[in-house]
């Protein structure tokens, strides 16, 4: 098992705009970017010091949820590996990848290889999948997905450690020991009983139903008993969404805004929570805000968050 994040500190990650495009999540802006306002997110949260920058995956959405889900959603492994040439430090993270949607040595080709060409920066996050009419596009069985996972999070971590698996030779070399670190993707208490028992860390997607301490302590105690009191985990969070600054449009009810000390304040509270990194997410109306907005969370909120 890796860990990457040093003992006792936390970092911040973020999941990129554009690349994909639910309603659950996309701003209006979105609808009309690409690829260069793709590069100039990465590239801020780079500078701005984001231990991550993460991109979804999602093969061909059926036309019956596009309306809600949207149809664009760029490749995952594609567009890692372009912005692993644009940025310089912030690791390259699949939040998550469907393993199910692919045999696991070609996940562990792609992942090989993109850590090769990063300098060792990317971060396998995995996932069952829930769109139960991909799977049957794929001609892959739904109800399996569970299982499937469980079987290429063990073939990948195989493969990633050594270069000959079944017979066959897979270079290049990942570049981290051991290869990326795999976090789990999930809240739902079977996805994170698969982190405790299978990864490097864990990725919540939305609010456990018992809490985060709950969920958190379910995770450590799993932990325990499959692999022993000693084996770290990086364990992560979600912020509410973020706007520094006092808006002068809806920014949604929930989103924590104001100054950067009051911003920063409030984020403190997730360091008691034990964890080793945390998502953010940024209200904003155009690119150009939202690489403003990073900009100044990285310089002028996240140093009191960790001080």
């Amino acid at each position: 098992m890796t860990t990457i994040v040093p003992e006792g500190e936390l970092v911040w990650g973020m999941q990129l705009p554009i690349q994909s495009q639910s309603t659950a999540f996309a701003q209006p802006w979105e609808a009309d970017a690409g690829p260069s306002e793709l590069a100039l997110v990465a590239e801020a949260a780079d500078r701005a010091g984001a231990f991550y920058v993460g991109v979804c995956d999602h093969i061909a959405i059926p036309e019956p949820l596009a309306p809600t889900m949207s149809g664009t959603w760029y490749d995952t492994i594609a567009t890692l590996g372009w912005l692993a040439a644009r940025t310089e430090r912030t690791r390259l993270l699949s939040h998550v990848a469907v393993l199910p949607y692919r045999h696991p040595l070609v996940t562990a080709k792609q992942w090989c290889t993109l850590d090769a060409l990063s300098g060792g920066r990317a971060i396998l996050g995995v996932g069952a999948g829930h769109v139960e009419r991909e799977f049957e596009l794929l001609g892959l069985d739904f109800a399996r997905r569970g299982a499937e996972l469980d079987h290429a999070i063990g073939e990948v971590r195989a493969a990633f450690r050594d270069e000959i698996v079944h017979g066959a030779v897979l270079r290049p070399r990942p570049a981290q020991a051991g290869g990326p670190p795999i976090w789990v993707g999930g809240s739902s208490p079977a996805a994170m009983r698969r982190a405790a028992r299978l990864g490097d860390g864990w990725l919540p997607q939305g609010p456990p139903k018992m809490g985060m301490r709950a969920a958190i302590e379910l995770i450590r105690t799993e932990r325990a008993a499959a692999l022993g009191d000693d084996v770290p985990i990086e364990l992560g969070a979600f912020a509410e969404p973020l706007y520094l600054g006092e808006p002068t449009w809806d920014v949604g009810e929930w989103t924590l805004s104001g100054s950067t000390d009051q911003v920063a304040e409030r984020l403190r509270r997730h360091r008691r929570l034990a964890i080793s990194h945390l998502q953010v997410r940024f209200m904003s109306r155009s690119c150009d805000e939202l690489v403003d907005q990073i900009e100044r969370f990285g310089a002028d909120v996240w140093p009191q968050v960790v001080a």
